[in-house]
Formats: C-alpha cells, sequence, structure tokens
C-alpha cells in the first residue's frame, strides 16, 4: 500500500526527509514551503531549499503566506491526501486544517519530546549543552509540538558538535525514521505515546541580541553558544570597531579579566575560564583561521573586549 502524501516544510533540514519520501513507494501530491524571500538588499529573489528540491523533482509546489484562507483548505482537501508530513515548515497548521477527515498529521520534529518544543530545538539543545538530543515522529495536534510521539530516535552531543554537523546528521535520521513510521502506519501497527507535560521544555526562536557574546559567562557556555549558533547567525565581539564573527574556538585553562586578550593567540578571558579563537570571520571579509587573521591585524594583550 502506497500512501498519498502532501508535504510541508522549507528549510535545508528538510531537504533529504523530502529526498526518502520521494525515493520510497508513496506518492507526493504536492509540496507546500514559505515563500521566496528576497537576498541582497531586494535584488535576488530566492526560494527555499525545500523548493528548489521540488523543482527538481518535478513536484507541485505552493507557497502561500497563510495556510488560514479557505481557498487553500479547499485546495487541500481536493488532492484527498492520505498523510500530510511537516519538517520545520515555518507556520503552526490552522485547526480548520488539522480537523479535515481521513487525513493524518504527522510532524518530524529535532528534539526528544516533550523536551525541546518551539522553533530552534537544535540550537537549544547545543546552547544549553545537553549531552543528546534526537528525532520524535509525532501526531499533529492544535498546541505547538504536544501530539503523541510515535517514534524517536537518539544522538550524542559532544563540546565540539556545532549546529551544522548536528542539523546534518539528524536530516538524515529523520529521512530514515519517517521511512519507518509510515511502515507502521501502514500495517497498523502505529503506537503513540502521549508526551509527558511536566518535563516539557521550550526552544525559543533565536534572537539576534543572542549572537553577541557576553564575556561575564562561563567558557563553556560561549563555547556552546558559538557552535549553536555556527554558522547563522554566528557568534560576534567588536574588535577596534569592527565586527568579528567567531566560527571555532576551544576552551583554555587560563584567567582574566572577562573580556580581556590575555595572550598572542588570540585567547580572551571569560567568568570562567578563556576561549581561544581558531576560526573567524572579519566583517565584510571570508572565513579565515586565526592565525591568518593575525599575520594581517594586530591585537593587544590587555586589551578589553566589552
Amino acid at each position: 500500500m502506497s500512501f498519498k502524501i502532501i508535504f510541508m516544510g522549507t528549510p535545508e533540514f528538510a531537504v533529504p526527509i523530502l529526498q526518502s519520501i520521494f525515493e520510497s513507494k508513496h506518492k507526493i501530491l504536492e509540496v507546500y514551503t514559505q515563500p521566496p524571500n528576497k537576498k541582497n538588499r531586494g535584488q535576488k529573489i530566492q526560494n527555499s531549499p525545500i523548493h528548489l528540491l521540488s523543482k527538481k523533482l518535478n513536484i507541485s509546489v505552493r507557497h502561500p503566506i497563510s495556510l488560514k484562507e479557505k481557498k487553500e483548505i479547499d485546495h487541500i482537501k481536493k488532492l484527498k491526501p492520505d498523510i500530510i508530513i511537516v519538517v520545520a515548515y515555518g507556520q503552526i497548521l490552522p485547526t480548520n486544517l488539522l480537523n479535515l477527515e481521513n487525513v493524518l498529521f504527522i510532524n518530524v520534529h529535532a528534539s526528544l519530546l516533550p523536551r525541546w518544543r518551539g522553533a530552534a530545538p537544535i540550537q537549544r539543545a547545543i546552547m544549553n549543552m545537553d549531552q543528546e538530543t534526537g528525532i520524535s515522529i509525532m501526531k499533529i495536534l492544535p498546541k505547538l509540538d504536544t501530539g503523541p510521539t510515535l517514534i524517536q530516535s537518539k544522538i550524542k552531543i559532544t563540546h565540539e558538535t556545532n549546529y551544522k554537523e548536528l542539523s546534518n546528521k539528524m536530516s538524515k535520521i529523520g529521512s530514515s525514521l519517517i521511512l519507518d513510521a509510515l511502515t507502521l502506519i501502514e500495517k497498523d501497527k502505529a503506537t503513540y505515546n502521549e508526551q509527558n507535560e511536566s518535563e516539557a521544555t521550550y526552544a525559543n526562536k533565536i534572537l539576534k541580541t543572542e549572537s553577541k557574546i557576553k564575556w561575564d559567562e562561563n567558557a563553556d557556555k560561549i563555547i556552546a553558544k558559538i557552535n549553536a549558533l555556527f554558522p547563522n547567525p554566528g557568534c560576534w565581539f567588536e574588535l577596534n570597531g569592527t565586527r568579528i564573527k567567531i566560527l571555532k574556538a576551544k576552551k583554555v585553562i587560563n584567567e582574566g579579566k572577562p573580556g580581556t586578550i590575555i595572550d598572542d593567540k588570540f585567547t580572551i578571558a571569560c567568568l570562567n575560564g578563556a576561549i581561544q579563537i581558531l576560526e573567524l570571520k572579519k566583517e565584510g571579509k571570508k572565513s579565515m583561521t586565526v592565525g591568518e587573521f593575525l599575520r594581517g591585524n594586530q591585537i593587544k594583550i590587555g586589551q578589553n573586549l566589552n
């Protein structure tokens, strides 16, 4: 038995999952994604990664601003999907859509629910220095990420793990897990487990203000934030009036006044411990190693970066 599926997703994270479903026996009726946006001061229209893949695979794409309009609900009704699969779509599905008869709504969520419900589960898990996270396949309910889970799979997080690396690994897990979920549903063996509300935590959207490094925090926490926000939006500080984005750093055993450059290797003191910058990106320049940066830029030991 093959299912008729509508896929809803937007970022790169959703790409391997859509590809996996496309290559399976199931039929993708249509793909929904977020509308194209303007890049580089409005000079170029940019489609989402899911939009680009859908065009490559010759799948029909829709990108409405909202799913609340009657015409969108009616359009989905006419398609008569068996299942609507949502992967980081970027919109909360309205109740009148979720109430469609004979349609199962499932979500591929990048955390071990009920931990890290919400918009930025991968980043929050790294920033919180969690030792593990995972993928949850769940039934969608009107309230955000509260539905019962069907399958979960765990993955370890180390002190070196960054967002890009972890997101790619989790996406691959999700691309396999979604097929397992569809098999369970097909064989009528799907068992859904209610989430424990007392264990719920929320992964709020990353704010621009979080990108600036606060040197009066512990080195471990700063490293975790650098890893969580790599490559975008990235963590930054100002040096001589120029914004410097840290791409990679490590914790070192050293002390000093928080925010102070304490050696010629570009080591900066934190509240507890220090971080040594390994890779960085100067505003308007390409990424480079700290050695490359220091060959063309002077730093002063004792200089305060606050």
